[in-house]
């Protein structure tokens, strides 16, 4: 009889599906902390979370311009740390000046700091998939498509590019026309008489 590992805090974790609770506030997709709270204890009733102060008992720690908390989550005797800057809530991140922040910043970094550190530990890890990407990454706009009518100006040049492309099959074609063309059904349909698929 073949004996069965036990599932580690990871694995219990990240098995929960917290996809009903994301919300969306500005650029960033988050679960509050409220709801990863309910449903890593629900798992693990003796989880523990620690905010970390300075000497001086402040539960923030800055450079001189400004400021980041840490946050440590503890289950089943494994703390993850989460080291958060103490950020704008509004429009695309940024960190706020020392002189700007307020207690209200630092209790909700807390927070999104717990949250974190939460997944650290499995819990809701995918929400934050690409996140490190944010501030280095441009701002892309998606061009403004363009309508492909039958007969049109770009008609002839786009049956000219599909004949010269058959080899990617219709979906390939449709699927690189896409990118440029607003593409209707019917027009689907009156190309697609050009390709054999």
């Amino acid at each position: 009889m073949a004996t069965q590992t036990k599932k580690s805090a990871f694995d219990k974790l990240s098995a929960v599906n917290v996809s009903a609770k994301v919300e969306r506030k500005g650029q960033l997709s988050y679960l509050s902390w409220a709801h990863a709270w309910a449903y890593a204890k629900k798992l693990y009733p003796k989880l523990t979370r620690t905010v970390y102060e300075t000497e001086d008992g402040m539960n923030y720690f800055s450079d001189g311009k400004t400021a980041w908390v840490k946050v440590g989550v503890t289950v089943d005797g494994i703390e993850y740390i989460d080291y958060l800057p103490i950020m704008n809530t509004s429009g695309r991140p940024k960190s706020i000046l020392l002189n700007n922040i307020t207690s209200f910043d630092v209790n909700t970094s807390i927070q999104r700091s717990t949250v974190k550190a939460l997944a650290l530990h499995g819990l809701g890890l995918s929400v934050y998939a690409g996140e490190d990407l944010m501030d280095t990454a441009p701002v892309v706009k998606k061009p403004k498509l363009i309508n492909l009518e039958i007969e049109d100006d770009n008609w002839k040049k786009v049956i000219a590019w599909m004949i010269d492309n058959r080899d990617l099959g219709m979906p390939g074609i449709i699927k690189v026309l896409s990118q440029k063309y607003k593409i209707d059904p019917v027009v689907v349909d009156e190309l697609s008489k050009f390709i054999k698929t």
